[in-house]
């Protein structure tokens, strides 16, 4: 089992499995991919990780989420977990909302749904091969 995991967050379960699939399709068995449908489960998700010595690397997250906005969420997440990479997938986040997420999360990119695969991979190498480069787009 891989030591590394890359987590999806998004309320739609069809968005999780079609992005879980997409990398698993790029990234084979490199990395646990595991998906969480709420930023409540996605704690859960990353305290199981933790206690089975799986590292989370990259937390890919929709922004429009009932309970918590991903702006939020992933604002959490860093400030728990700095070292992990945030990407925020979204199609209706604000201007505003996308500034809260550069600024306290950190993200690496704002990516609009429907997203391309080649723009997700390209982000997340990008960032795990150099994690303090600057790399937010949107």
């Amino acid at each position: 089992m891989p030591k590394q995991a890359i987590l999806c967050v998004d309320d739609e379960a069809i968005i999780v499995i079609a992005m879980k699939q997409e990398l698993k399709s790029h990234f084979g068995n490199a990395y646990y991919l595991e998906t969480a449908l709420s930023a409540q489960e996605a704690f859960t998700k990353i305290d199981e990780m933790i206690e089975n010595g799986i590292q989370l690397v990259v937390i890919i997250s929709d922004w429009l989420m009932p309970g918590m906005k991903g702006d939020e969420f992933l604002a959490l997440i860093h400030q728990k977990y700095p070292q992990v990479v945030s990407i925020l997938v979204t199609g209706q986040a604000d201007a505003e909302a996308i500034e809260r997420a550069m600024t306290d999360a950190q993200i690496k990119a704002c990516l609009k749904k429907p997203w391309r695969s080649r723009e997700l991979i390209s982000v997340i190498e990008r960032s795990l091969a150099n994690p303090l480069a600057p790399t937010c787009e949107n």
